[in-house]
């Protein structure tokens, strides 16, 4: 079983298409497979940096495109949801049970509420799905009616990961409009989220750090 194959997916695709309309119901950015595709390339991206094999880049870009189809039962344990979707799912391909169950386990274990990386695959998802915060996910157009999540998304005109792989670092550069919310209000609502990716760099043997408007803030 390839990612090509994963994101051609009708099951998979018919997940998303559900679950994204449940959250847009539910006032939640975007989560449809325009997110999960940046993961799943994002994902692969901080594993070829530190110079991981193919098998686990192609494995962090399968979890990174799956990882959210638990959101069309539920948005609350939504990661367990779709770990289990997903098991049901790839037990029908010709992926190796060990290939599997590292699969569903990043996906069980991306959620900052009860998740944890405990492999490089797993970690590399986390850090993808985490730092994906960018204007283009706020569905509401107009600024009135944002509630804060909208906001800290919206204020962000510029996202860039930097891999500095001879001092071991991962970097996220953000460009904040501090006009559409203050620093205040982008940790309230991503200090979990970033202490997360902190752990998840670790398991990579590297350290994890966020600068905003060019100054370094984690």
């Amino acid at each position: 079983m390839k990612y090509n194959d994963i994101v051609k997916n009708s099951e998979i695709l018919a997940y998303y298409e559900k679950g994204n309309a449940i959250l847009e119901e539910l006032g939640y950015t975007d989560h449809s497979v325009a997110h999960t595709m940046l993961v799943a390339e994002k994902a692969a991206e901080v594993l070829r940096a530190f110079g991981y094999s193919e098998i686990e880049t192609e494995l962090a870009r399968i979890a990174g495109f799956m990882h959210d189809i638990g959101n069309a039962v539920n948005r609350n344990h939504h990661a367990e949801y779709g770990a289990i979707l997903a098991n049901e799912i790839l037990k029908e391909t010709d992926m190796s049970i060990q290939d599997r169950v590292l699969v569903v386990s990043a996906i069980a274990n991306h959620d900052e509420s009860t998740g944890v990386a405990s492999d490089p695959v797993t970690a590399a998802v986390i850090i993808a799905d985490k730092t994906d915060v960018r204007r283009t996910r706020v569905r509401q157009k107009d600024p009135i009616l944002f509630d804060i999540h909208d906001r800290v998304n919206y204020a962000v005109t510029n996202n860039r990961l930097e891999y500095d792989t001879a001092n071991k670092k991962i970097i996220l550069h953000l460009t904040i409009d501090e006009n559409t919310c203050t620093m205040y209000d982008y940790f309230d609502i991503f200090l979990g989220r970033m202490t997360m990716c902190s752990r998840a760099a670790r398991v990579l043997g590297t350290n994890f750090s966020l600068k905003v408007n060019g100054q370094k803030v984690l």
